[in-house]
């Protein structure tokens, strides 16, 4: 049989202290009070704007030097069907004063306008060439998917001409077919890459 222990004995037990001992756990502390809250992580790829380019990217300014390559040749060509075509003109008159009833006057008219419209295309290519390659630099998105396009019609014709080269077995056609499929897929891969479209989408002040 156990007693309770006299407090006035003194070969007794003293009483435990509240405070000694094993350390009391102190309760949790609500929500928001007392320690403060770790803000929640943010899922990765919201919440954060994409970098903006500082300067224009190495593989943008490759098509845009292209570009103005591209235009230049072009309007070198648009030139010399020019002075071609103009010849064939000459020479179609000069054949109408000396004979009449000629079938190569005929032929020699219809080559000369195939020759000059052939040098209007190449005349007009080279200006879109040329302005889209001077837009490069403060263009916006409307730049970027013109270039997309004109990219896609040159792989369009870079693959005609790899056909007739293989038909006709020409190692100049399979050259000029190459060029201008390397030259197109460096225009569309370069507005199509993340730094190319954040560099046309980024903000102008």
């Amino acid at each position: 049989m156990s007693y309770p222990p006299d407090p006035n004995n003194p070969y007794g037990q003293p009483p435990a202290a509240p405070g000694y001992g094993y350390p009391q756990q102190a309760p949790p502390a609500a929500p928001g009070y007392g320690y403060p809250q770790q803000a929640p992580m943010a899922a990765p790829g919201y919440g954060f704007a994409p970098a903006v380019p500082q300067s224009m990217p190495g593989l943008v300014t490759t098509a845009r030097v292209l570009l103005f390559i591209v235009g230049g040749v072009q309007t070198i060509l648009a030139i010399v069907y020019v002075i071609i075509g103009a010849a064939a003109k000459d020479a179609t008159n000069t054949l109408k004063h000396t004979t009449s009833d000629n079938p190569f006057t005929a032929m020699g008219d219809a080559a000369a306008g195939v020759l000059i419209v052939i040098a209007v295309v190449f005349g007009l290519f080279a200006a879109l060439s040329i302005t889209l390659g001077a837009k490069f630099g403060k263009g916006g998105n409307s730049v970027r998917v013109t270039t997309i396009v004109y990219g896609c019609f040159g792989g369009l014709i870079g693959l005609l001409i790899l056909l007739g080269a293989i038909s006709a077995g020409t190692a100049v056609g399979l050259v000029m077919a190459f060029l201008w499929l390397a030259i197109s897929i460096i225009w569309i891969t370069a507005m199509c890459v993340r730094d190319g479209v954040s560099w046309f989408n980024r903000p102008r002040y």
